[in-house]
């Protein structure tokens, strides 16, 4: 009896402990042991990608809360897989490169141990807080409300990682465009303090549990107006076709007439030596 049940134990046993390193041999190698430097990435990474939403210290700001303990067996994977795929339907967006977003696969792993750093509760470095440098002096836009230039220093502080420095669109929209609406300042304002619904966009107005006073978004408006499309490369023109003498109607005509003028010639030529 011994002798016939070892087998079926060893078998279990085997099978349990490979099932036991797929769960938790790998998360050893990607989530429990980052390197120093791949924290201070991470923390880089996360203030200049992250913080925006989720808040300096993973509190949340317009986004979840990401200063938390993890409610799964693999934390690890779950928010990497959330950063690079995003959540559909929600203001996360896509950030790998695989998913058209700007980050490397090991941009994104630094990220993940950074963010799991707070569920351990070890040693973290400190965000660093992204500086944002005021544009020349901008022009209002007639008849909008709210200062451009204040605009363009809250713009680069709350929208700029999304939407692009000037705003060219990064994993967001593009908002350097002509905006095809009678008061443009209008429908951007309500954009802004409503957000999308089921899509990438919060909102961020503090009436709709934002962080921004109807002012800070007035001027973020009035600077977002203020931008220009990009240039356009300007293509140059096609030559136009200077017309040939054998072009057209007359063309082919006047090519008739040479050639029966040649034949004639060659006729005349032929019997005057015949003569």
């Amino acid at each position: 009896m011994q002798s016939s049940t070892r087998p079926r134990h060893v078998g279990l046993a085997l099978v349990t402990g490979v099932l036991l390193f797929l769960v938790f041999g790998p998360a050893q190698a990607l989530g429990q042991e980052p390197t120093e430097d791949q924290l201070q990435l991470g923390a880089q990474l996360y203030g200049e990608n992250c913080a925006v939403c989720h808040g300096p210290s993973g509190e949340g700001r317009v986004g979840a809360t990401l200063a938390k303990d993890w409610p799964s067996i693999r934390p690890d994977l779950r928010v990497k897989t959330v950063i690079q795929e995003g959540v559909p339907g929600s203001p996360m967006l896509a950030w790998s490169e695989e998913h058209g977003g700007p980050l490397s696969e090991e941009e994104i792993d630094a990220l993940t141990f950074y963010i799991l750093s707070w569920e351990t509760g070890g040693a973290r470095p400190p965000v660093p807080t992204p500086v944002v440098t005021p544009p020349p002096p901008i022009t209002p836009v007639p008849d909008v409300e709210g200062d451009p230039n204040r605009g363009a220093v809250l713009y680069g502080e709350n929208c700029a990682v999304c939407h692009g420095p000037r705003g060219e669109g990064r994993v967001g929209a593009t908002l350097a465009k002509d905006w095809p609406a009678i008061r443009a300042d209008l429908r951007v304002k309500t954009v802004i303090e409503e957000g999308v619904p089921g899509s990438p966009m919060p909102a961020w107005s503090q009436a709709h549990g934002g962080p921004l006073t109807d002012e800070q978004i007035n001027d973020i408006v009035a600077f977002a107006i203020s931008l220009e499309p990009p240039a356009q490369a300007e293509v140059a023109p096609t030559p136009t076709p200077v017309p040939s003498i054998f072009s057209g109607p007359l063309g082919v005509l006047v090519l008739v007439v040479v050639l029966v003028a040649l034949a004639l010639v060659g006729v005349i030529g032929a019997l005057s030596r015949r003569s």
